[in-house]
């Protein structure tokens, strides 16, 4: 079904592949009458072709990125906005994007939702954007059918921005690298590795975009084969794939860690633009005659069955037949995934959820990004129309993902069907996805076409001893399982007749309800604040030495940026700072939030020229500790403040809050065995925090231990890979070594200056 190339490849004529191997250069030879380098060839893939036309350096092994155009939703753009303007933002200088489709329902925190709504339409006035309301489009729907455009590239603030079945490079990233974009600054990267996805033959009827993504997530996230890499799908396969199926994969490939996505392009992509009105913004992709890729991923489309993500992550995947064929063992080994993801906080079994031998489903949803397409939805209102979801505990929601497809299903009777079956279709919104809707029962199983089923995406609360879980499904065999009252069943196991019926787009939704300044700015609007919307608080330089002290230690294999900060209704806060770092890891470590807060007491009290020791009294013997060997040490060259340890986080979501969050409490540091994604790596640095690396998990500090780091201001300066630390124990000094990792220039100054605000207040 999948294979893994062990080494590079070669792509010849865009069909052939040439495994990277000791007989490469005369097979090279034999068909091309010369063997071309790897470093000649690599220059023509698709997506070195794009950066190329992108990059600013002159260098393209050091990158530095101009994006096109940039989207942002409700739950990002009010903190991207508020950095840029208090780093003197006057115009957006490229087409910006505003959706308002994660805090949509404006059901709960009193008006603050709306607030920020107003916040975005005002914004879009004044600096010249485009403002989508409420149910009119999840963010990234709205960009395909309006933004995406052949050859580009879009940056977004939210991790799925991945838009290259459209041939759109687009990047998910953390709200800081926006506000570069907005002020005329780069993003900066080394030149990524190129993998290439080689997909060939044809789904089989019953199998959708989700089964091919599912297949491939599982095969490639566990040994990080595309993390931080470009996935560039090539292959005889393509051209078998309608545009929304290669869109339903495409979105998903955030899930497997890569950097960004492009697809080969060609009379199919064609038709998507056209059928949107925007012929001209097509643009033909493919490789060269002769392509290099670091890795190869070759994918038999013809083999994928209807795939299963079990809880708590979309790679822990299976055929549902293999699930209904192992049953009891495979909910066996979820349960210890389960001890794992869930620090044992509350009793998890799916186990009695077997009737008869069968799986029985609580919910179903089909929603967002990933399932909300048109052709998802027709393709599940085939499977269920004359049948009924039952009247027992199996609810059945469907989320077309913009007002145009919703349109659409209501003059072609899909939408009729749909709910003659029980079904209940509600308008475009993302709060499935991140635990703001549908949020189903205590010890409830939901099936979902969404994109993450990590702990508490689905809503519920351990803190509270409320747990529910997710498996992500196609759409096709979640409707598959209505159509049987909620029993799990496989879209191949039954019969339906796919109508596949054409679609057409109806712009004047758009032109009668979405504000477009076309890109004119106008000074003169106010800019409406609410009383929730908070300016980030001051933030120092990094000083000359730190104090630390460790405050969360987490040794799960991957940590979420939802277990960093939760999503769901804490996100209502998101325009206040302080506000929303008051659940920062709640509900992974609840006691973070108090132990930092205790820690920055110290530190405010030094800022304000008052004793550290009198706010902080367990800081005394830590500060004679280390005077013993740093006598020069003082209140004026060095800082206290809050770390934490874990072995590999940042999974998920681009939302920066995962990082300023921790900034705002006090927090200077991570420390990891790995970071799992770039950009909150970057969100990291961005907010001025030290991305500290360290080897292996036998570590010479625990929780709540102080640790002192000496000169940590001119080893950033002088670009240091490694800086001496201690951990103080029992009055003495325990040294030990952290990595920085590599940085850019400018990345080191914005540790330097404390974060990217007071970055470009200094420019």
């Amino acid at each position: 079904m999948i294979q893994l190339y062990d080494t590079g490849a070669y792509l010849l004529n865009g069909t052939d592949i040439v495994a990277d191997n000791q007989d490469a250069a005369a097979v090279l030879a034999s068909r091309l009458g010369s063997a071309p380098s790897r470093e000649e060839a690599a220059k023509n893939t698709i997506a070195y072709s794009i950066l190329k036309n992108h990059n600013t350096s002159g260098n393209m092994e050091k990158l530095k990125i101009k994006f096109d155009k940039l989207t942002s939703h409700d739950i990002t753009f009010v903190g991207i906005i508020q950095t840029a303007r208090a780093s003197g933002l006057e115009k957006f200088p490229v087409p910006y994007v505003l959706t308002n489709c994660h805090n949509s329902l404006c059901a709960v925190g009193g008006t603050i939702n709306e607030d920020d709504h107003m916040f975005g339409l005002s914004c879009a006035k004044k600096y010249g954007g485009v403002y989508v309301p409420p149910h009119q489009a999840v963010i990234h729907q709205f960009a395909r059918e309006m933004l995406a455009c052949g050859g580009a590239m879009i940056l977004g603030s939210d991790s799925h921005t991945r838009y290259g079945a459209l041939g759109t490079m687009a990047m998910g990233e953390g709200g800081p690298e926006l506000v570069k974009q907005l002020l005329s600054q780069t993003y900066d990267i080394n030149m990524p590795g190129v993998i290439g996805i080689y997909l060939d033959g044809e789904p089989v009827p019953g199998v959708g975009p989700q089964d091919v993504a599912l297949a491939i997530i599982g095969a490639v996230f566990g040994n990080g084969y595309v993390n931080n890499k470009v996935m560039e799908f090539v292959g005889p396969g393509v051209a078998k794939l309608s545009a929304d199926f290669r869109i339903g994969v495409d979105v998903m490939t955030t899930e497997t860690t890569c950097l960004s996505s492009i697809w080969k392009t060609d009379d199919e992509i064609k038709d998507f633009y056209e059928i949107h009105g925007r012929a001209e913004d097509y643009r033909e992709l493919n490789p060269g005659a002769v392509a290099y890729y670091d890795g190869m991923v070759y994918v038999n489309l013809s083999e994928i069955r209807p795939m299963i993500a079990m809880p708590f992550h979309p790679s822990n995947t299976y055929t549902i037949d293999e699930l209904n064929a192992n049953l009891m063992d495979i909910l066996d080994d979820v349960e210890k995934r389960a001890a794992v993801s869930l620090d044992g906080a509350v009793d998890f079994t799916l186990k009695n959820k077997v009737h008869n031998g069968k799986l029985y489903v609580d919910q179903g949803i089909i929603a967002g990004c990933a399932g909300g397409g048109f052709e998802n939805i027709c393709a599940a209102a085939d499977i269920l129309k004359g049948k009924f979801i039952g009247c027992d505990e199996f609810t059945l929601s469907v989320y077309p993902a913009s007002t145009p497809i919703y349109m659409e299903l209501a003059k072609n009777g899909r939408l009729a069907d749909l709910i003659q079956s029980g079904a209940v279709v509600k308008t475009a919104f993302c709060g499935p996805c991140f635990g703001a809707g549908d949020t189903p029962a205590n010890n409830a199983f939901s099936i979902r076409h969404s994109t993450r089923n990590f702990p508490n995406r689905e809503g519920s609360k351990l803190q509270n001893g409320q747990i529910s879980s997710v498996a992500l499904m196609d759409a096709r065999s979640i409707a598959a399982t209505a159509a049987n009252k909620g029993y799990l069943t496989a879209a191949t196991d039954i019969d339906a007749e796919f109508s596949k019926p054409k679609y057409f787009f109806d712009k004047s939704i758009y032109e009668n309800r979405v504000f477009d300044s076309k890109g004119v700015a106008d000074p003169s609007v106010e800019i409406k604040l609410g009383p929730n919307i908070k300016d980030w608080p001051a933030m120092c330089e990094l000083p000359e030495n730190l104090i630390l002290k460790v405050v969360s230690e987490i040794h799960d294999p991957v940590t979420t940026t939802d277990e960093l900060i939760p999503s769901g209704e804490t996100s209502s806060y998101r325009s206040n700072p302080l506000g929303l770092a008051e659940f920062a890891l709640s509900r992974k470590d609840p006691a973070y939030v108090g132990l930092a807060k205790e820690v920055q007491k110290a530190e405010k009290a030094r800022e304000a020229g008052e004793s550290m020791t009198a706010a902080l009294p367990e800081l005394e013997p830590v500060l004679a500790a280390v005077k013993n060997s740093y006598p020069e040490v003082s209140p004026e060259n060095t800082g206290v403040g809050s770390t934490i340890f874990a072995v590999k986080p940042g999974d998920g979501s681009a939302r920066e809050q995962a990082a300023s969050c921790q900034k705002v409490l006090g927090g200077w540091a991570n420390i990891a065995n790995s970071y799992a994604t770039k950009r909150y790596r970057s969100n990291l640095i961005n907010w001025g925090m030290l991305p500290f690396l360290i080897d292996g998990e036998d570590l010479p500090f625990t929780n709540k231990d102080y640790l002192f780091v000496p000169g940590i201001r001119k080893a950033v300066e002088e670009k240091a890979a490694e800086v001496p630390v201690f951990a103080v124990k029992d009055g003495v000094l325990v040294p030990f070594i952290l990595k920085l990792g590599e940085m850019t220039d400018d990345e080191r100054q914005i540790i330097l200056d404390g974060c990217l605000i007071n970055f470009n207040r200094v420019k």
